[in-house]
């Protein structure tokens, strides 16, 4: 069938034409080899624009189609759909990027209408070889996987177990909660944390629909959408989760201690535990770091006390190997370390506090019973509250964390709640109080009488210089609101720290095949339209493991993530992009570079044959292993070298 190309050229509003001449590339559409008919209109994505497609398909014939506006990742589906609606294949498309690439990054018309005709040409002759393609189909297995057991990851459980749907979640920690579950209060409402979120860890962990697996890690990942293979470590406990009913008489009785991870240092546990009271599931782990049985051989109590023989120092981690559907990230985030930033004195000077401490010291079941207390046991009578510690900093993270100007205001509300008589200062560059009930919040501790000054901190110190100023912490800034350097002696300061990706943040990434973004946080498919997506199809991302965000914002992403999965699971199978590569095997020499270089883990290498072979529900289509392969053995659909050679002919003209 002998190509008929019809060329439409969008005006985007005044985003292209306001800089691009579109008649004038229409018209010069109009000239190029097998083109039978070129129009410029001024919304070509709309419903009108559509149709245009349509007709001109039905009268005259058209068979291939090229759209110049705007980029290929917004519209490139729309207009592909009208294609197929229009009896033709899809792939007979091109898209020439005149929006983007043209007409929003010159100013001078002439030489972009000149730039936007290349870009046209070369969608012409490109399209000219475009072949048919047709789009493959994979089953959905509707089992699902959570990592992560904080906020995140318990929302989106729930979400699709409700909807009667198995459900694996795994969690590294013995309990599910995450940093939730460390919190005292929760901005702006002040609700208690453990009192919203314990009703819904309990709803986990009896749920039918729901495997929890906690203390296990994903050890390994393989598949595509659909049909994922996951292989789970669970890690041995020392303890028969069939027989503990969690009485804990075993912890009374261990006379071993170390810090406590749930109370951030600030008080002890025993060398076999349950994190906290409300643990999900209320199974104690034997901490072998500091089990005087595992270090000495000696000891035992916990085993010989336990009227249920559950104690088994025999155990030994075990291997899970799950298939599932979908994945959904929810590993949160890890609080910024502020040692590095030796003049705030942290781990140098006593009283100061990261806010996750504050939040341990400040809580009813915290290792002080919620009493806001200072090293020798006395009550502050004055508190420095330090924003922006490690966000916003060039030299840490240039991000801002979003939650430590809220919980720095909480923070003051509590200390005005628990000692009325006592002075808050809060140190800030700016207040960001965008949220429901947020600036309402902000107003309330104003005036609960907390002093508010605009400047970053340079230093505390405990060096007096004045008679007030003994035995304080004194805080050395810059008021910037009247412009002159000032010292604030108090008591007690919190080092309001920002969030930061996981430490095995590259580790997951890699595990799991998703991409990272210059702040290292899990990114993306599109920062506005798909949030939630990956560019790993199948593998979704909720939380603070995507960006920084608050409680509210964490659970809706989650629920939306759920909502893309119980999306999939209803349709029950999903259609695979194309626009693959494929492997000649004749010409194959068996190297592995393409095995190596795969970022998408989508080749294999058939040992009998000693030949790579492509998994095209796995390949992306980004062509690494095309532009390796030094046998040229690998074609890429839909971007062979006659189309790309034909391309550059075209913008070369």
């Amino acid at each position: 069938m002998e190509p008929k190309i019809g060329v439409y050229v969008c005006h985007c509003g005044s985003n292209i034409a306001g800089t691009v001449d579109v008649e004038q590339v229409a018209e010069y559409a109009r000239s190029l080899p097998a083109v039978e008919i070129a129009r410029d209109y001024k919304f070509m994505c709309s419903d009108p624009g559509q149709d245009l497609i349509k007709n001109d398909i039905r009268e005259f014939g058209i068979n291939r189609v090229v759209v110049a506006s705007c980029s290929p990742q917004m519209h490139e589906p729309t207009f592909r759909h009208v294609l197929q609606e229009s009896g033709l294949n899809p792939y007979f498309f091109e898209m020439a990027n005149i929006r983007e690439h043209c007409s929003w990054v010159t100013e001078d018309r002439e030489k972009a209408t000149e730039k936007a005709k290349a870009l046209v040409s070369a969608a012409v002759r490109r399209v000219y070889y475009h072949q048919a393609l047709e789009a493959n189909e994979v089953p959905i297995n509707p089992n699902t996987l959570i990592v992560g057991g904080g906020i995140a990851g318990i929302q989106a459980a729930l979400e699709i177990a409700d909807s009667e749907h198995k459900v694996y979640l795994v969690e590294r920690d013995p309990s599910i909660g995450g940093h939730m579950i460390q919190l005292d209060k929760t901005f702006p409402t002040l609700d208690c944390s453990a009192c919203i979120l314990t009703p819904k860890m309990s709803l986990v962990g009896a749920h039918p629909y729901i495997e929890l697996m906690t203390y296990s890690e994903v050890e390994e990942v393989s598949g595509f959408i659909g049909n994922f293979k996951v292989k789970i470590r669970k890690k041995a406990r020392y303890v028969d989760e069939d027989k503990c009913n969690g009485c804990g008489v075993c912890q009374e009785k261990c006379p071993w201690t170390a810090d406590s991870e749930f109370d951030v240092g600030l008080a002890k546990r025993k060398a076999i535990y349950t994190p906290f009271a409300q643990a999900v599931p209320n199974i104690p782990v034997i901490d072998k770091e500091h089990c005087a049985y595992f270090l000495k051989g000696k000891c035992r109590a916990c085993e010989k006390f336990c009227e249920r023989d559950a104690i088994n120092f025999e155990q030994v981690d075990q291997f899970v190997e799950i298939e599932v559907g979908n994945i959904i990230l929810t590993t949160g985030y890890k609080l910024f370390d502020p040692t590095p930033l030796t003049q705030y004195g942290y781990g140098r000077l006593d009283n100061v506090l990261t806010s996750l401490e504050f939040e341990r010291l400040v809580n009813a079941v915290g290792p002080t019973n919620g009493k806001i207390s200072l090293k020798d046991g006395t009550e502050p009578k004055s508190v420095a509250i330090i924003h922006c510690v490690g966000s916003r900093d060039a030299n840490y993270h240039e991000y801002c964390s979003r939650v430590c100007c809220m919980y720095s205001m909480k923070f003051a509300h509590l200390v005005s709640e628990h000692i009325p008589e006592a002075t808050v200062y809060e140190f800030y560059i700016d207040i960001r109080s965008a949220g429901k009930g947020f600036e309402e919040f902000y107003n309330r501790v104003l005036k609960e009488g907390t002093t508010f000054f605009r400047g970053r901190p340079g230093e505390v110190t405990n060096v007096a210089e004045t008679p007030e100023e003994k035995g304080k912490l004194v805080v050395q800034f810059e008021d910037t609101l009247v412009g002159r350097q000032r010292r604030i002696p108090v008591d007690m300061v919190i080092l309001s720290c920002g969030l930061e990706p996981q430490q095995d943040a590259e580790e997951v990434a890699r595990l799991f095949s998703v991409s990272r973004s210059a702040d290292g946080f899990f990114l993306e498919k599109h920062p506005k339209l798909d949030p939630v997506a990956t560019m790993t199809d199948g593998v979704f991302v909720a939380g603070c493991c995507q960006s920084p965000k608050d409680i509210p914002d964490t659970v809706a992403q989650a629920s939306a993530a759920a909502a893309r999965v119980l999306a999939l699971i209803s349709k029950g199978k999903v259609e695979i992009e194309a626009a693959t590569a494929v492997i000649d095997e004749e010409k194959c020499s068996g190297c592995r570079i393409c095995n190596l270089l795969c970022p998408y883990s989508a080749i294999s290498f058939v040992e009998d044959k000693k030949v790579s072979r492509v998994n095209e529900a796995l390949c992306k289509g980004c062509g690494t292993c095309v532009a390796a392969c030094p046998s040229s053995a690998i074609t890429q659909k839909h971007f062979t070298a006659e189309q790309i050679m034909a391309e550059l002919e075209g913008i070369l003209v």
